[in-house]
């Protein structure tokens, strides 16, 4: 049955009888076009409230910007997104990702910090052509690097903390430029996306070490109590890799504590450098740091404790007076939904099989197996 006149809630105004006879006039006057931009308004403000729903829905910092990056993608079909966000508000390193025609894509975007940036956006925080914030911010190296990915517009996301991110979108997949609304949607919808981004953060400053970034000992033991109920009912496997710093007490008695504390975190780069995202790498407590491995059987477990402990003999690590090369000690355990093992029991065979590498010279890794004897 076709839909009277009146049935579509966008033509309701005009449905008036009064309104459609004085329809000229009013046209002549403005208030057909007002409405219009009233319905089309009202049309932006309903989509960025749905947009930040769901963007607040979700609760890593990934599942953010994913949604965010389905927001812009839907509405604008711009041809390149990236986004570079800080992880811990308080170190310059970050993260990159980026899509391009709304697929996740590498572009090989060599960036170490954007805190450079940061008074710039302090001062104009809203979205801004690309071009003409390359021409204030002159010559500076970050700006040189993301130039290669050809953005058109550059936006911030603040917050009370400062910066905590950047997203670049290339040109629209129209070929036109954004309009001054459309530039007004994406900055409210990145005011959603930055406080998203806080309230992680402030969780993860809860779960996170202090001096390395790295998760803390309270999250790991958590999620290897997911993961062992994980595996019983998948019937899979995966695994824990315990490291410890080889000798660590040699650094903090001959080059000082503050020398100690810049190895451990180094070692803590290059352990989350040499891992995936789904792995979950945690200070255990001093020297010694853990690594869950899910869905990851043991000779594949083996292998990534090797390409760290390899990682780790070639770290750089930036003193002075340059420190001595650093290694580590790992053990391996392996666990399936048949092990029956509560997560301290799986961190005590790792640990035993790591003390048996320390025994039998450092510097090598261990799977742990029966019979192994344990610490002293």
């Amino acid at each position: 049955m076709e839909n009277s006149f009146a049935d579509n809630e966008e033509y309701v105004f005009l449905a008036d009888p009064k309104i459609r006879e004085n329809y000229n006039l009013l046209q002549e006057l403005g208030v057909i076009n007002y409405v219009d931009y009233l319905e089309k308004d009202n049309s932006d403000k309903k989509g960025l409230l749905k947009g930040a729903l769901e963007i607040f829905n979700r609760t890593t910092i990934y599942d953010i910007i994913d949604a965010t990056v389905r927001q812009i993608s839907d509405r604008f079909l711009p041809s390149v997104i990236v986004f570079l966000w800080k992880p811990m508000m308080n170190r310059d390193d970050i993260i990159i990702k980026s899509y391009k025609d709304y697929e996740l894509t590498d572009l090989n975007i060599k960036i170490e910090s954007i805190n450079t940036l940061e008074p710039f956006f302090q001062t104009y925080p809203k979205p801004i052509n690309f071009d003409l914030f390359s021409y204030e911010m002159g010559n500076n190296e970050t700006i040189k690097a993301l130039e290669s990915i050809k953005p058109e517009l550059i936006i911030p996301i603040l917050g009370p903390s400062g910066l905590y991110g950047l997203m670049l979108l290339g040109p629209n997949g129209k070929g036109l430029e954004y309009k001054t609304s459309e530039l007004q949607y994406i900055h409210n919808l990145l005011s959603f996306v930055s406080k998203a981004v806080q309230n992680n953060l402030h969780y993860e400053r809860t779960l996170r070490d202090v001096k390395t970034g790295l998760y803390n000992n309270g999250f790991f033991m958590t999620r290897l109590s997911e993961e062992i109920a994980r595996t019983t009912r998948n019937s899979s496997q995966s695994s824990v890799i315990i490291i410890d710093v080889d000798k660590f007490k040699n650094f903090n008695d001959t080059y000082g504590h503050i020398a100690g504390d810049k190895v451990l975190e180094t070692l803590a780069v290059t352990i989350k450098q040499g891992i995936r995202l789904t792995d979950v790498a945690s200070r255990f407590g001093g020297e010694e740091f853990t690594v869950l491995l899910p869905e990851t059987e043991g000779n594949t477990a083996w292998f990534v404790a090797e390409r760290l402990r390899k990682m780790v003999e070639l770290m750089k690590i930036l003193w002075e007076p340059p420190l001595p090369s650093v290694t580590i000690s790992l053990g391996i355990f392996t666990f399936d939904g048949s092990s029956r093992l509560n997560p301290e029991e799986i961190v005590e065979r790792a640990d035993t099989a790591m003390y048996q590498s320390k025994q039998t010279g450092r510097n090598k890794s261990t799977i742990w197996e029966p019979g192994l004897p344990g610490k002293i």
